[in-house]
């Protein structure tokens, strides 16, 4: 089987994260050679990029998110992505380029054709087979979280986190086939089968 790129999208709080690694379990239990990752601390650099928007004094420019992110994310692709898609891996992604279409696009108001452009020269025309969009209410989502630490952007008011939401459902009205919506307020065990099943489908018709 060729490699395929499977990217985990969603707003805070949406169980991605821990739908990925459940996934992830099954898929190997299947047989299948499996890569997990994350954006954007995939690599150093991403890891190092993720430890300045951890800094309180760090308030990058809107613009300067988005080139950020790319860097990380062309990093990724080069080191990571790409080889694993070169043998053949399912590759596992928590956020990609959509994130920051939501995130940068919708929330912050960077120009979407802009972004667009970017992404694909960042990863080289590498783009998502599947997408699995995990749709929550982000006040839903805020509650899950509770009293942790919040990162840069969980601490945005909840009016950002509504606009990246809603660019996340433009993505998926934009490319259904490519973009799945999982209902992320049910159950994990019941967000988990949906999961499966989509993947599950998806790679068999490959």
């Amino acid at each position: 089987m060729r490699g395929v790129l499977i990217t985990f999208e969603g707003v805070e709080g949406s169980g991605k994260t821990t739908q990925m690694a459940r996934l992830e379990r099954s898929l190997r239990r299947q047989g299948h050679r499996v890569e997990r990752t994350r954006e954007p601390d995939g690599t150093g650099l991403g890891r190092a990029i993720r430890r300045l928007f951890a800094r309180s004094e760090f308030r990058p420019l809107p613009s300067g998110e988005v080139f950020l992110f790319m860097a990380a994310r062309q990093q990724h692709v080069a080191e990571k992505i790409r080889p694993w898609l070169e043998r053949g891996r399912v590759v596992l992604c928590d956020r990609y380029t959509d994130a920051t279409v939501a995130y940068q696009g919708y929330g912050r108001g960077i120009d979407l054709p802009l972004i667009r452009e970017l992404n694909i020269r960042a990863t080289g025309g590498i783009a998502p087979d599947l997408t699995l969009l995990f749709d929550l209410d982000p006040s839903v989502g805020f509650r899950r979280i509770g009293r942790r630490k919040l990162d840069h952007f969980e601490r945005e008011a909840l009016a950002f986190h509504r606009r990246v939401r809603r660019g996340y459902l433009e993505i998926l009205r934009a490319e259904p086939k490519r973009v799945r919506r999982i209902d992320a307020a049910r159950p994990p065990a019941a967000v988990a089968v949906q999961v499966r099943t989509i993947v599950e489908e998806f790679l068999r018709g490959l």
